[in-house]
């Protein structure tokens, strides 16, 4: 097959104006990409996908090694390149102030297409992104979703040679993320399309005819999804905890057994782990109490053996629960009697809209609680409202006893807050971003002093004291918004989509960190469009349009739905399409 992209021996160095060498991002890669084909780049943060990517793109210049995209020698031939691809970054510069069309018409006119020669492509983009209903809509008005799909209709109004996509799905739910896959493979197969995703949700990446595992500038592994995952042929099971014993515990334990379990995640209710290549089936019946059966390995599977098995990687990480508490499985997980958020017909208008109608719950002191729903549902209006940056409309609010209407200020000295999007001083060091919030939440200098020293120990971020938080790589900044947001020690902690765009190792550090959080009484309210993630969570609660429309634990909801063996990727999108189809009249 006719080649799109091929790298041989490829690097790249960043260096400052004296030629001292900041970062090696790239280390002698080689890497093809076939004509008609969907391939797929991933890799934890600062692996070198962006950089890869960019390269491609012509935006980037290689240190050493040669790369030919369409057949040119990228050196020299940038301009000719990117006039036959297109390319959608991580933030695609959508115009919010203009309209759906009016974006399109505009990257229409950046790409030299005549307006009468619109027409046939942007009904038929419109169409398969389901975006024709909003054409007069407001960029700025759109869910997450629907600005992702018009991003890539916008990068589609020239049919390129080759398709370039980073990460386009961070942050969308996953009814959006089907659609989108759809719409690619839509192409793929009308138009042979050549697509390069770089992704952090390993079924995307299942999807594609090629995967590249891209680590610290190195390929561990270029093949199809099923080659790859013959590397973890044999060594995968699932553990079914105890009733009452939550499995992000059960989790918990296994992941701390670095000798005998490379790696453990929550799965429908019980835990999937994979065993060392070393260890025994014998040990794990000697040592848990619970039965465990073998089961098909994904590619998910092979990519946390392929991490934990490149040794810079896993000596990166040796060390990551070191500063947590050892687990147990003897003790009372049940939830706690105290409440510590009341919700009662809590209402939110802008103006005649309603973004959340009339809902009521409660959390308890120590439970992980779950705000799911699809791009504008009202999740994150809801959260906004829980810790008091939004003012509700109607309703009760309760937040660590504080009624959230009379006494904003004496409730917020209970919260701490990581939002979605990294908010801290880029340009302050990470010491003095923990100064100065520390400062804010009125902390005495000898008290500031000491949770410092234990945030920075926790969240491992000692050694990068003096190091700007805005040169950070992406796993870092999390750990950075997280121990700001303990500084004070609050007693409720929200957390806005805090894993959204971080590859898999970095999401079960953090995971591992939240179990030892909620077992100390922390009480952690998280939105997350990982479905996955819900299953660490005691309860959950699902909305959409404003409306509430089931709330309970991962296993009581999956039962509702009548399935054990359900993800909870179908299990969301089972009660997100039942609800919608009912407002339609239609049948469940």
């Amino acid at each position: 097959m006719e080649l799109i992209v091929r790298a041989d021996n490829l690097s790249k160095v960043f260096t400052d104006k004296k030629g001292n060498v900041l970062a090696t991002a790239l280390k002698s890669i080689n890497f093809t990409l076939k004509k008609g084909t969907l391939t797929a780049i991933v890799g934890p943060d600062g692996a070198g996908k962006t950089t890869f990517m960019r390269m491609i793109a012509g935006l980037i210049t290689p240190t050493s090694g040669s790369l030919e995209v369409l057949e040119m020698n990228i050196a020299g031939n940038e301009q000719r390149v990117q006039e036959q691809i297109s390319y959608m970054p991580q933030k695609f510069g959508l115009y919010e102030d203009l309209s759906v069309e009016e974006n399109m018409s505009l990257y229409a006119r950046l790409h030299g297409i005549s307006p009468d020669k619109e027409g046939d492509r942007f009904a038929q983009l419109l169409n398969m992104t389901g975006l024709s209903s909003f054409t007069k809509r407001l960029a700025g008005n759109l869910s997450g979703g629907m600005k992702q799909k018009l991003g890539l209709a916008c990068t589609l109004v020239r049919s390129p040679d080759l398709l370039l996509l980073d990460e386009p799905t961070v942050g969308v739910d996953p009814l959006s993320r089907r659609e989108l896959w759809e719409i690619l493979g839509q192409l793929v197969k009308e138009e042979e399309l050549s697509v390069l995703v770089n992704t952090a949700y390993m079924d995307e990446a299942e999807r594609c005819q090629m995967v590249y595992v891209l680590n610290e500038g190195k390929i561990l592994a270029g093949a199809s999804p099923n080659a790859i995952k013959q590397l973890a042929a044999g060594r995968c099971y699932r553990m079914t905890p105890e009733d009452g014993v939550p499995t992000r515990v059960l989790q918990g334990l296994l992941l701390d057994d670095k000798e005998h379990v490379v790696d453990a995640v929550p799965e429908m209710g019980r835990v999937r782990f994979i065993r060392q290549k070393g260890a025994d089936e014998k040990y794990f019946v000697e040592n848990y109490p619970y039965g465990f059966i073998p089961v098909s390995e994904r590619l998910e599977d092979a990519f946390m053996i392929l991490l934990h098995g490149d040794s810079a990687q896993a000596n990166a990480n040796s060390n990551t629960s070191v500063n947590v508490a050892p687990l147990s499985l003897n003790g009372n997980f049940s939830l706690s009697d105290e409440i510590d958020i009341e919700v009662k017909d809590l209402l939110r208008k802008f103006g005649d809209f309603i973004a959340v109608d009339k809902t009521s719950f409660q959390v308890h002191k120590g439970e992980v609680f779950g705000l799911l729903g699809p791009n504008g549902a009202g999740k994150t209006t809801t959260f906004r409202m829980l810790c008091g940056l939004l003012p509700m409309s109607g309703g009760f609010l309760s937040v660590a006893g504080v009624n959230l209407r009379h006494a904003q200020t004496e409730a917020r000295r209970n919260i701490g807050y990581v939002a979605q999007k990294f908010s801290l001083y880029s340009d302050l060091t990470v010491l003095e971003n923990l100064s100065f919030f520390g400062g804010v939440y009125g902390l005495s200098k000898k008290k500031l002093t000491e949770r410092i020293q234990t945030v920075l120990q926790e969240f491992h971020l000692t050694g990068k004291e003096n190091v700007p938080a805005g040169d950070l790589p992406g796993g870092y900044k999390q750990r950075l918004s997280m121990a700001t947001a303990l500084l004070h020690e609050p007693k409720i902690l929200f957390l806005d989509e805090p894993t959204s765009g971080i590859d898999p190792l970095t999401r079960r550090d953090f995971w591992r960190q939240i179990t030892d959080l909620s077992l100390r009484g922390t009480t952690i309210i998280i939105t997350t469009h990982f479905m996955e993630e819900a299953e660490y969570c005691d309860r959950i609660m699902i909305q959409d349009k404003g409306k509430l429309l089931a709330i309970g634990s991962p296993e009581k909801i999956r039962a509702q739905q009548g399935g054990q063996d359900m993800s909870m990727n179908e299990v969301f999108i089972s009660i997100v399409e039942s609800s919608r189809k009912g407002e339609h009249g239609e049948e469940h």
